[in-house]
């Protein structure tokens, strides 16, 4: 995996290409190529390392193609080099083919076509598809598109190929089987990606491709079959997305951005939602299935990184206000149980791109059992979107930085919204204890705004503490998820070893590695675990821990307690997790900078995680 881009039309394919892949870069990768039909030949380049390295490569030349696939690489068979790098050509020179997934019984195939005399210059799974298909189109007498159609029936994975013929030089061919593709309708000119941030300025006509279809994509024409279905018709959406989404505008990292565009996108996630006049939520995204979400007798929450730690949030808050049993799951670990799921069970999958393959996995899991599965992710059309019974998106607008900073918040205020909801429709809170948190979940924008406003604040503590090899993360009751959320943030960005615990298991093993040299970050706000939390920093400074506390603001008596501190205004318990994150963003932001990280794009990294 990572990043896809294809075109045919009449402009210069080069050019489209590789700004196609640099609009790519957010997803995280190794190595880049490109592969063009040219002089009825094909011209291929190579680069590990960032795009940069390959657009110098080309410098302005192999203008005349107009027609071509590209690739951004995230390694997964073979380590990162120019031989391993996307596209993979068969050996006749003839087929170039870009892959995001993983080819499961690669070995098998590999072996066989070794035994009829194929050789291999890469150590990818890639290569063996691409010589696997040739074959195949080589001893049959159909068109390449049914060719490709016969190997991939062999084929066992995950995968979104598209493939260029040079003796069928017209058309692309562009499959999916559990790894996103969409097309981009022009003008005499169709485009491909695994996204559509490669070809937004062309069009903003798309349509997404399912499992098992197949798509000829032609300069004037898209013809969509599928193996089972046949022809298919193609369904075109107009995407509402704006250009100036996807760039960094006045902003030093993407990342600094979207930090910073959060007191707008979660407006953005309760506009329409949050009915002011009465007092009301509405969630139109789950209509058909309100009865049995509100009245299921289990939750189940399943997700991958920072949407797993979303996820332990709502815990706290669906069994506190919903009263219902609530299980937490990382979808990696869930898919290879063997789970207790029940009709009247609720899954909901948490996904920010909608893509990543262990959680359509789990919802695989949960609707074969019968229970009813609602999606919460970010990209409309996404795969979770559209195998979830019904969901609610949360309009974070595109997340380019790789480390998920908008999307957590937007997530956690989507889950909030269906937690009060559900208890005022189970009956489990009080109409006048509804009404007031509304109102305060209403304030959280402008809260949000505010810790904003002390970015400086946080960035000359960073400065202290950049140089330091380890950080324990501390936090009791909601600020818990929140304690191992940022503690993965300054993993991701800086890479620095952190850990998120909560405060009192510290003297269950962490207090051994506290030192002079440990900063600790306490969440430390004015809440029903305050007490104890001061008991757990007094324990840290009496080892000479530093301690870095996010603290209720005006709470002077901590501030002579720790060493330093960011003051965080008063917001109602439920909802301090949408505010206390986002210092612990800004720190982890700025300690990536200081140290001179690639904030946006952290190494081994990917933002859609589509292979296991």
């Amino acid at each position: 995996m990572c990043g896809i881009v294809g075109y045919i039309g009449d402009q210069a394919a080069v050019n489209i290409l590789i700004k196609g892949l640099q609009r790519l870069e957010y997803r995280g990768y190794d190595s880049a190529g490109i592969a063009v039909m040219e002089n009825e030949k094909l011209a291929v380049f190579k680069k590990e390392g960032k795009v940069a390295n390959l657009a110098s490569q080309l410098n302005g030349n192999h203008l005349d193609a107009t027609i071509g696939i590209g690739h951004t690489r995230w390694a997964t068979h073979g380590a990162p080099s120019d031989k391993n790098a996307h596209p993979h050509i068969s050996e006749d020179g003839k087929i170039a083919l870009i892959h995001n997934g993983i080819i499961e019984n690669y070995l098998t195939l590999k072996s066989e076509l070794t035994a009829k005399g194929y050789h291999f210059r890469s150590e990818t799974d890639t290569e063996v598809l691409v010589q696997f298909i040739a074959d195949v189109h080589k001893n049959s007498s159909t068109s390449f598109a049914k060719s490709v159609q016969l190997a991939l029936q062999r084929v066992v994975g995950a995968y979104g190929l598209v493939i260029l013929n040079v003796d069928e030089p017209d058309q692309l061919i562009a499959v999916r089987k559990g790894s996103p593709l969409v097309i981009g309708r022009g003008s005499s000119a169709n485009y491909i990606g695994s996204d559509a941030s490669p070809f937004l300025e062309y069009t903003n006509e798309v349509t997404y491709l399912n499992d098992d279809e197949i798509a000829v994509v032609k300069r004037d024409t898209i013809t969509l079959t599928n193996g089972k279905r046949g022809t298919l018709t193609p369904y075109f959406e107009h995407l509402d997305l704006e250009l100036d989404a996807i760039e960094k505008g006045a902003f030093d990292h993407f990342m600094l951005k979207e930090i910073f565009e959060q007191p707008d996108r979660l407006l953005d996630c309760m506009r329409g939602r949050i009915l002011a006049q009465s007092g009301n939520i509405k969630l139109g995204g789950i209509s058909a299935y309100a009865d049995k979400v509100y009245n299921a007798k289990r939750l189940i929450i399943t997700a991958c990184g920072t949407s797993y730690y979303a996820g332990l949030t709502a815990e706290y808050l669906f069994e506190d206000l919903c009263r219902i049993p609530v299980e937490v799951e990382y979808a990696s670990e869930f898919r290879y149980r063997n789970p207790v799921l029940y009709p009247d069970d609720v899954l909901l999958a948490i996904s920010q791109s909608g893509e990543t393959a262990d959680t359509l996995v789990a919802v695989d899991q949960a609707k074969a059992s019968g229970s009813t599965v609602i999606g919460i992710c970010n990209v409309v059309g996404s795969s979770i979107a559209r195998a979830t019974h019904e969901g609610i998106y949360t309009h974070a607008g595109p997340e380019i930085g790789v480390a998920s900073t908008k999307a957590f918040t937007a997530q956690l205020i989507v889950l909030s919204m269906l937690a009060i909801k559900m208890a005022s429709e189970r009956h489990t809170i009080q109409e006048s204890f509804r009404h007031q948190l509304i109102l305060e979940l209403q304030r959280v924008p402008a809260l949000v705004e505010e810790v904003l406003a002390h970015a400086d604040h946080i960035r000359s503590i960073a400065q202290k503490y950049w140089l330091a090899s380890n950080f324990l993360y501390l936090g009791r009751g909601f600020q818990y998820p929140i304690a191992m959320e940022g503690a993965l943030k300054l993993k991701e960005i800086s890479y620095i070893h952190a850990e998120g615990y909560p405060a009192a298991e510290m003297k269950h093993g962490p207090i051994a590695l506290i030192d002079a040299e440990m900063p600790i970050v306490v969440l430390a706000l004015k809440d029903k675990a305050y007490d104890k939390v001061i008991s757990n920093i007094e324990e840290i400074k009496s080892r000479h821990g530093k301690v870095i506390a996010i603290i209720s603001e005006g709470d002077d008596a901590m501030k002579r307690q720790v060493d330093d501190y960011i003051e965080i205004p008063a917001v109602m318990e439920y909802f301090a997790p949408l505010v206390s994150v986002v210092p612990l963003q800004l720190l982890a932001y700025y300690i990536g900078v200081i140290k001179g990280c690639n904030v946006d794009q952290p190494r081994n990294l990917a933002k859609s995680v589509t292979v296991e």
